[in-house]
């Protein structure tokens, strides 16, 4: 092993998917040194194909990958359809209902993974990070209770270790180094499901504009996700409740086939489609969704992000939002702590406040949304509960949960949504003007325009101001005596009249 002299690098990340990267990238644009670790190379097959809004609008637009993200052509995603509740018609949601969330920001994506891991370590690349492959980390460097980096095998074997004055393990639920922080990963007793899944050509699309629309449909197993990746091919997947496991078991052709068949809405959008038998799709793959939560996710010198730290159920397709909104969560302490600003252990600590607060929303509300003797309204109402959120309607607070935008993180909503915004609530009123009114003397419902509700929102938080003397337009910690992002996004600060080191 190398005697290498100590931090060798700011920041050493152990694993290239979408939070690893993302936490190197957001590292290295500050002027720091970043290695990540990957012990595969790229492009490699991973599940999770289904992004929000919060991850292309906020996150990817952090790291300057817009452009390469629409030239990939991935296929358009405007909300989700779901057969879900006691409700037999098959409902939809639109980000667009949210007022967080218009024009462009409206959307999200549905992608390849190898393609879209691979935009993003190549951006990493770009931006400044050294980005080693088939890598394989294998334990952490500790000195007097600090992780001061890792020990790992290259290539060709040889064993090394690597200084650093921080280290993030980004390695997935099959990470090597977690147990490092401390603590075990408690499992959920409610989310003990299981995944069967593959990839098929020629299945159908919900009409437009939804074509690009998640599908989910619940029978009495569990439930399916049909993902339309392409104009022709489909992620689909059975997620199996704990009372049914044992129907995964043996011949998973047979046993996917049978399913599809007890859910009529997949069966008819897969009646002209074949399964694809080659290449990297090629597999009927199983995956055990049991979610779980890491006691700790830092200590000293070290943090977990993406599903090093956690993993919910992925109905909602948060698995990526919670990747790389941790990522963001993280890069913040690493820049805040290098750059001398704020106490280490202040910094430590906001970040795992609003990582678990993140997780929370999404477990809590999943709990909720698991049952099914429920309608669209019901769960829209426990959306806003949960959220806690006092000014949007119950059916705009389901979008911006579902959409990634339910926390108090303005760094995940795309800026530039705003004269968008305007002019769509423009048109929007007009219509309902010059809508000829059925009854003479009839008023027009204004109050259904999203620009009448944005005024009543807005006078809300106007009337807030006057009461409380303060300015519910800045950023408000999330914790008593928490800290604050700053303006760029890039590093915590104390709130306005708040603590300082």
């Amino acid at each position: 092993m190398s005697d290498t002299a100590r931090d060798d690098y700011d920041l050493v990340v152990v694993g290239g998917g979408p939070s690893g990267s993302t936490v190197a990238t957001l590292v290295a644009m500050q002027g720091h040194r970043v290695l990540l670790l990957e012990k595969e190379t790229f492009p490699r097959y991973q599940i999770g194909e289904s992004l929000l809004p919060s991850t292309v609008h906020g996150i990817c637009r952090l790291l300057g990958v817009t452009d390469e993200l629409k030239a990939a052509a991935f296929m358009v995603k405007r909300g989700g359809t779901f057969r879900w509740g006691r409700n037999e018609q098959p409902w939809t949601f639109a980000f667009g209902i949210s007022s967080r969330m218009s024009g462009d920001a409206a959307t999200a994506y549905q992608v390849e993974r190898m393609k879209f891991d691979q935009i993003l370590l190549d951006n990493a690349r770009r931006k400044g990070v050294e980005v080693r492959e088939q890598v394989s980390v294998l334990d952490v460097v500790e000195h007097e209770g600090r992780v001061i980096g890792v020990r790992a095998t290259g290539p060709d074997g040889a064993a090394q270790e690597i200084r650093a004055r921080w280290v993030v393990d980004a390695s997935g639920h099959k990470s090597r180094i977690h147990r490092r922080v401390g603590g075990p990963r408690h499992y959920s007793d409610y989310f003990r499901n299981l995944a069967l899944f593959a990839y098929f050509e020629g299945g159908r699309r919900l009409p437009a504009p939804n074509q690009g629309n998640i599908l989910a449909a619940a029978f009495k197993s569990g439930w399916f996700w049909y993902i339309p990746l392409t104009d022709t091919l489909t992620s689909v997947g059975v997620v199996l409740h704990s009372d049914a496991l044992e129907r995964a078991q043996g011949d998973r052709e047979a046993a996917l086939a049978e399913l599809i068949a007890e859910c009529p809405l997949i069966a008819e959008f897969l009646a002209d489609a074949k399964r694809v038998t080659t290449g990297p799709y090629g597999e009927i793959r199983i995956r055990k969704d049991w979610s779980y939560l890491k006691d700790e996710f830092t200590r000293p010198g070290m943090m977990l992000v993406g599903d090093a730290a956690c993993f919910i159920d992925p109905v909602f397709s948060s698995g990526v939002h919670l990747a790389t909104l941790s990522a963001l969560l993280a890069a913040r302490t690493i820049n805040t702590c290098l750059a001398g600003d704020v106490d280490e252990q202040q910094c430590l600590t906001e970040f795992e406040t609003r990582y678990r607060r993140e997780y929370r929303l999404f477990h809590d509300f999943l709990v909720a949304f698991y049952d099914t003797h429920e309608d669209e309204d019901s769960y829209f109402w426990k959306a806003k509960k949960v959220s806690d959120n006092r000014t949007a309607s119950a059916q705009e607070s389901f979008v911006e949960l579902v959409g990634g935008v339910a926390s108090s993180e303005n760094a995940l909503i795309a800026s530039a949504a705003t004269p968008r915004r305007r002019d769509a609530d423009a048109r929007d009123l007009a219509a309902v003007v010059d809508t000829a009114v059925e009854i003479a003397g009839e008023d027009r419902d204004l109050l259904r325009t999203s620009m009448m509700r944005g005024v009543l929102r807005e006078g809300v938080r106007v009337q807030t101001q006057a009461v409380t003397g303060g300015n519910t337009d800045e950023q408000i910690p999330v914790r008593d005596g928490g800290l604050v992002p700053s303006p760029d996004g890039m590093h915590w600060s104390w709130p306005a009249g708040g603590a300082a080191t």
